[in-house]
């Protein structure tokens, strides 16, 4: 629909005094808006001030001139919601910017405005400001960096700026005010100074800030004076505002801070006469809180949710999968049409009211609207804050939210009972809170605990081994610094309990992690939680979220987060059946690749600010073993090679430069090292070079043509057969390309057939007797087993050229497609694949665990029962033992 500027200034004069007396003092505005120049009119609004002489008086007239175009342009459709809000909120910034300049250079002329900081919070910080919006900035200083007078101790300099700023836009002169401003927001409002030190408002924010800071935090941002300086703190504390752990407590603190807002509105709960727009039940109050609330929780472990606007917030939350997307709509629906509504509310005579009014006042601010009469606006608001109240209440209520258990393709698991916990047993968690451990000593933590504990001793009685759980719980709480927030985690998911107690009794390599990272716990109510990862580039995307100001250290810690969580929410879908454990392998190699590209580029970035880049170069990482055939365990290591390209002899251009070979040997080892050196947050992998030229005697990194011309003239037979499984993982395609087609012609190349067999069979048997199976479960090194079944289709590919593609199980289709294996060994070989992957967490001793551990192993396996596992993979090992009788004409003891 066209703009009806004639109409909205006739509603304008008719239903708002504070914009006819707009239009009447501006009569150029006017006139350019009577003509529907709405850009124009917005132009010259912004330099009504220009002539005044004084900033008080220049801004108060661009304020009003601004505000009135914005009104006009808002009631004749021309100005949408976000360019009202956008435009409002820009020139508070330079009202507040103008402000401080003015303030600094009265007391020292000619002084740049550096050393001082305004904040901008709520609305503001949100670019969400109303017509007649308070500010409510928090206003910083920089003690060394001040501008002021020899004789002025800089806290007393600040004060006099702050006081000066707040005069300059807030007292009323003839041509009115610029803005309301607020400092409560600021730290300790009722003793603290009105602008504090950057230092004692960092020390304040990371040790003693309450919730609600927190949450107003999330829409700050440096609006004025020393815009970096303001950056910089808000970088500093964004620790305190997004935290990685899920704070379940957000919930309560929010929930508190509602009944307190509920209580004190007198107003009505229902829309009528008296109904605050803002602060109501369903109001816009409650569509911010719902969206920050989101953000408070999961904000910190993703940073898609961080936007200081409310409507994007909630679009954030539904493309993430936080709330609904329908529920997303609804509420920006709501909230643009609550903000329209509450602005028209200001347009009558610029009060900063959010209330409907009784009787005719009421009819009036309808027909501004463009309604009949007030009692079509109350429908109006009735059917926008509805869905608010229903969304909010139900946020509130949150005490539910299960956590799914079982995936649909498994066959149930035998139920549990839950017997009493043994006598000795509760008596070791009755002492729990006597003081001996750490997180458990202060009052809020027990009372967390004890709302709990019925449910987690229920849990503890249900789990196959009840002592080992307490014990698990033990070592868990031994190594936290604070357990309120995961006991109000449990509270709010019941569902999660028997989840830990299996994690805890189930999986000790997964308990033993979870001690070590208690947080890991945070990933299980992610709401991808059972989701596989994502492509390897979309999960490289994720680790390179880095935050301004990163340090390289910063950038590693968070591939280790992620790569570190990702792992632990995999083993967690092996467990609980959500997965099948081929695609848990496959996601852990996925994850490996992204970690691995990840570190490579974090790792060259600053290794190039030293030694600069090799023109027409690169390091290509080539993956080996189960990483080249793209099927991992949790406790596979990185068979790695490091290749690079380009003229041996060529030089970096960086301040240090460096010949080809000690350039990308150096970087090389950096990128291991990246991998595989514990940091705060732990270590990645455990990295394997030594399938490189020469072992552990060559260097680290070798060029592509080094590298053809060893496995041409000097590498063994064991090391193409390790070469059968390589796979680039990092490179540029074209790079990547040349070298897979390098390998396969290397693999390609005719070979003896029975020199071939004979020291493949030497070699599997010096490896049988040197590492003979360890365990009846040892899937890999028993004989027929995967390591067999390796040789096999190894020396097949060697022998004719066929099959030659790293993943294994796809070289075994190829080789049975040709008939040179049965067609059985293809189940054999995703079996014995399936009880690797699995026996790496339930069983890693390779022993047959107890009787529910081993009834999941066989059920995750798709094996019928437990008491069919050992038999099912004797079964596999003899159909193994055939193939390999067949090819080689050796007899292998599978007993």
């Amino acid at each position: 629909m066209a703009p009806d500027w004639t109409e909205a200034i006739a509603r304008a004069r008719a239903h708002a005094p504070f914009l006819a007396r707009g239009l009447d003092r501006f009569p150029d505005l006017a006139e350019l808006l009577a003509r529907g120049d709405g850009e124009q009119a917005l132009l010259a609004a912004k330099q009504a001030g220009q002539a005044a002489p004084a900033p008080d008086r220049a801004l108060r007239l661009e304020k009003n001139a601004l505000a009135l175009v914005l009104a006009i342009g808002d009631l004749a459709g021309a100005f949408g919601l976000d360019k009202v809000m956008r435009e409002l909120s820009t020139f508070a910034d330079r009202a507040l910017h103008r402000a401080i300049e003015s303030a600094i250079q009265r007391r020292v002329p000619g002084a740049p405005t550096q050393g001082f900081v305004a904040l901008a919070l709520g609305k503001h910080g949100a670019g969400e400001l109303n017509y007649s919006s308070d500010i409510d900035p928090i206003l910083l200083y920089d003690p060394d960096r001040l501008p002021r007078r020899e004789r002025d101790e800089p806290g007393e300099a600040a004060q006099r700026y702050a006081r000066e700023i707040v005069r300059l836009l807030s007292e009323v002169t003839q041509d009115g005010y610029v803005f309301r401003v607020d400092l409560r927001l600021r730290p300790a409002s009722e003793v603290s100074p009105l602008a504090l030190p950057i230092g004692g408002a960092i020390s304040h924010y990371e040790s003693s800030a309450l919730a609600w800071e927190r949450a107003a935090f999330i829409r700050a941002r440096s609006a004025a004076g020393d815009i970096a300086a303001g950056e910089a703190f808000l970088d500093h504390i964004r620790p305190f505002v997004w935290r990685r752990s899920l704070d379940f407590g957000a919930i309560d603190d929010v929930r508190r801070l509602t009944h307190r807002i509920r209580q004190k509105d007198a107003g009505p709960d229902e829309p009528e006469a008296g109904y605050d727009l803002k602060l109501g039940r369903g109001g816009i109050r409650e569509i911010e809180f719902f969206a920050q609330t989101h953000q408070l929780i999961h904000g910190g472990r993703d940073r898609r949710l961080r936007s200081r606007r409310t409507r994007r917030a909630l679009a954030a939350l539904a493309d993430t999968g936080r709330i609904e997307p329908a529920t997303a709509q609804v509420l920006a629906a709501s909230y643009a049409g609550l903000r329209t509504i509450e602005h028209r509310l200001q347009m009558v005579d610029d009060r900063q009211t959010h209330v409907l009014p009784a009787g005719t006042a009421l009819d009036n601010v309808a027909r501004l609207h463009g309604l009949a009469d007030g009692e079509g606006l109350l429908a109006e608001v009735r059917r926008l804050v509805a869905p608010v109240a229903d969304s909010y209440d139900a946020l509130l209520d949150q005490d539910r939210i299960s956590v799914a258990r079982s995936a649909p393709h498994l066959r149930p698991a035998p139920a549990r009972q839950a017997p009493p916990l043994a006598p000795d047993l509760a008596q070791r968690i009755e002492r729990w809170t006597d003081g001996r451990y750490q997180p458990l000593r202060s009052s809020a933590a027990i009372a967390a605990f004890e709302s709990v504990r019925e449910d987690l001793e229920e849990a503890l009685a249900r789990s196959p081994d009840p002592a080992r759980a307490v014990t698990r719980w033990e070592s868990l709480l031994s190594r936290m610094s604070s357990a309120i927030n995961l006991f109000r985690l449990l509270e709010a998911r019941p569902g999660l309990f028997q989840l830990l107690v299996d994690i805890l009794t189930l999986s000790a390599p997964l308990a033993d992690e979870l001690a070590r990272r208690p947080k890991l716990l945070d990933t299980l109510i992610d709401r991808g939680a059972r989701d596989l990862p994502p492509e390897v580039e979309d999960i490289v995307a994720q680790m390179q979220q880095g935050e301004r100001g990163d340090t390289y250290e910063h950038r590693l810690d968070r591939i280790r987060i992620l790569t570190g969580e990702a792992r632990f929410a995999l083993g967690v879908q092996l467990i609980d059946g959500a997965h099948d454990p081929l695609a848990i392998g496959r996601g852990l190699s996925r994850l490996a690749e992204a970690a691995i590209a990840a570190a490579q580029h974090a790792a060259q970035h600053e290794f190039s600010l030293r030694h600069g880049a090799i023109a027409g170069g690169e390091l290509i990482v080539l993956g080996l073993g189960r990483l080249g055939g793209g099927m991992l365990t949790h406790a596979s290591d990185l068979d790695l090679i490091y290749l690079f390209t380009g003229a041996p002899e060529s030089e970096s251009d960086g301040e240090r430069a460096l010949g080809a070979t000690m350039y990308y040997n150096r970087l090389a080892q950096r990128i291991s090292a990246a991998l595989s050196v514990p940091t705060a947050e732990g270590a990645l992998y455990d990295v394997d070079t030594r399938l490189r030229p020469q072992g552990a005697q060559g260097p680290l990194a070798v060029s592509l043509a080094a590298f053809e011309r060893y496995q041409r003239e000097d590498a063994w037979t064991w090391e193409h057969m390790a070469l059968t499984r390589a796979r680039t993982i990092t490179g540029s395609p074209d790079r990547r390309e040349a070298i897979e087609r390098a390998i396969r012609r290397i693999l390609a190349r005719g070979r003896e057939e029975d020199p071939l067999r004979q020291e493949i069979l030497e070699m599997r048997a010096r490896m049988a007797a040197h590492k003979p199976a360890r365990g009846p479960l040892d899937v890999k090194l028993l004989r027929g087993g995967l390591v067999d079944l390796e040789f096999l289709v190894h020396a097949l590919q060697l022998q004719g050229g066929i099959g030659l593609v790293p993943d294994l199980g796809g070289a075994l289709g190829l080789l049975i497609e040709a008939g040179k294996l049965p067609a059985e060994l293809a189940g054999v070989h995703d079996l014995m694949t399936r009880l690797l992957i699995s026996t790496r967490l339930l069983a890693p001793e390779t022993i047959v665990p107890g009787a529910y551990s081993t009834d999941l192993l066989a059920r995750i396996c798709g094996i019928d029962t437990a008491g069919d596992l050992l038999p099912t993979l004797a079964g596999t090992r003899a159909q193994v033992a055939a193939a390999w009788e067949q090819v080689f004409g050796e007899r292998l003891e599978t007993e």
